[in-house]
């Protein structure tokens, strides 16, 4: 496995469908349907906000991303949705993904986001894209990394408890819950 800062743009499409595969259900009733979200996401990925895993055979089987105060791994801005949904459904849209927003703060390196293809889950990629985000922020000079996890994902707070994260705070959804299809996230953080 090979581990690089940066998405190549070579690997945007695939980044583009592995991030809807991970996180469609999540974000399905706001970015959907599936055509326009992948074409959305493939337009405002930033390519320097994540990290990637390739297998020994080139293909990419796994992402981490991470936002600064420069951008995030899916971020765009108004004009960028309103060119993928129009205008009545990019003020709707913007409304709603404003709800999930996390703020980028300076005391924590933030991870926005990690997923990996189903036939490499259990092989250590998360775990690998965990440890460079980890080195990625310690080369930003941070001193933590911080990250939010859904009550829906089992499997990755397993992950991130296993990684040393600790669970600092969690935030309930409230009504959004019935858009969204989870009730809380979880704000874990980790020493690096």
């Amino acid at each position: 496995m090979k581990i690089t800062v940066g998405i190549p743009d070579a690997s945007r499409g695939e980044a583009a469908a592995l991030y809807w595969e991970a996180f469609g259900n999540k974000l399905g009733f706001t970015m959907g349907p599936k055509y326009r979200a992948l074409i959305y996401i493939n337009r405002v990925m930033r390519s320097d906000h994540g990290i990637c895993a390739h297998d020994d055979h080139g293909r990419l089987v796994g992402v981490a991303g991470f936002k600064t105060m420069n951008g995030a791994l899916v971020g765009g801005s108004f004009t960028d949705i309103r060119k993928v949904y129009g205008w009545v459904g990019a003020l709707i849209r913007v409304r709603l993904m404003g709800a999930l927003e996390t703020d980028t703060e300076n005391e924590r390196f933030l991870m926005d986001g990690l997923f990996v293809a189903p036939e490499a889950r259990g092989q250590g990629v998360g775990t690998a894209l965990l440890d460079e985000i980890a080195a990625e922020a310690k080369r930003r000079g941070y001193r933590q990394v911080r990250l939010d996890v859904v009550d829906t994902n089992p499997r990755a707070r397993a992950l991130y408890l296993h990684e040393g994260f600790r669970e600092m705070e969690t935030h309930k959804l409230g009504l959004l819950r019935y858009i969204f299809g989870f009730k809380a996230a979880t704000v874990m953080v980790r020493d690096v």
